[in-house]
């Protein structure tokens, strides 16, 4: 059975295997093997890039070794555009998926990637979400509408601080959906829904949210969306999406790193909206 056929659009190639990163922390030995693994099961058409830091390509490199298909890898370069160049070089065996980039600069961020990128690698700009407030986020993504990479934003970690609250997270997804720039989440997106962790007390968005708030382009509306906790409401609304707004859904927002693939595929099944066999979603 193809993948593509039992993943439904809404969720191919939303969620970026990020499982050496926290909170998760699995070996880099552990986890290459279960992403080779996630890439041949039945939900291998939701599941994206390997997410690889920098500081870790020859770790990984030494990991990947022996059979099996060459990794495709996404470059999380927390240290800035410095660590382009070498870690372009350093992911010559791999194939790399794409570049994120975290800066405070972001116009000297696109000028780096625009010389050192090549064209057909993607690319997606973070900076820290307290530059990101006020006239700050309208400048920043000015910047990169202007350019042919993504915006990025962290939408949790291992802080409570970490946690934009709806009305933050709204003002940046609006503004890019008022833009058509496209961009992705990380952190703390490992369940469907919005929710309080009971061994933390974070306040944790849902990627379902997140995915439904994608289409507003009013501040206060994808608030409401991204505030929403009932499971069955957002499954519904997601039942009831067009062709046409799953388009502009993924169009807007691309995907999500997370540490965790089987999480989230376990939440969309919960929720009746995932499973290996197709007929029952052909049904509804």
């Amino acid at each position: 059975m193809s993948a593509t056929l039992t993943v439904p659009p809404l969720f191919q190639g939303l969620f970026d295997d990020a499982a050496v990163f926290p909170p998760g922390n699995l070996p880099v030995a552990e986890a290459v093997p279960a992403h080779r693994a996630h890439r041949t099961a039945w939900y291998a058409a939701a599941v994206g890039p390997f997410l690889c830091g920098a500081g870790r390509l020859g770790e990984l490199a030494a990991a990947a070794q022996g059979p099996g298909p060459v990794l495709r890898v996404g470059l999380v370069l927390p240290g800035g555009s410095s660590e382009l160049g070498p870690a372009l070089a350093a992911a010559a065996p791999f194939e790399v998926a794409g570049v994120e980039l975290a800066t405070r600069d972001a116009r000297e961020a696109v000028a780096a990637l625009d010389l050192l990128l090549p064209a057909d690698v993607p690319a997606a700009v973070e900076l820290p979400r307290e530059l990101l407030r006020g006239d700050g986020l309208d400048e920043v993504l000015d910047v990169l509408v202007d350019s042919p990479y993504r915006a990025k934003f962290r939408t949790g970690g291992i802080v409570a601080g970490a946690f934009p609250d709806e009305r933050e997270l709204a003002g940046f997804l609006t503004g890019c959906a008022q833009r058509g720039l496209p961009y992705k989440c990380t952190a703390g997106l490992h369940h469907a829904v919005r929710h309080t962790d009971p061994a933390t007390g974070f306040e944790h968005h849902g990627f379902l949210n997140v995915l439904l708030a994608a289409q507003e382009t009013d501040r206060t509306a994808a608030a409401e969306v991204l505030a929403e906790r009932s499971g069955e409401v957002l499954a519904k609304a997601v039942l009831s999406l067009t062709d046409r707004q799953v388009t502009v859904i993924r169009n807007s927002f691309t995907a999500f790193g997370t540490c965790s693939i089987a999480e989230p595929l376990d939440d969309l099944a919960a929720l009746g909206l995932l499973s290996p066999d197709p007929t029952p979603q052909e049904d509804r």
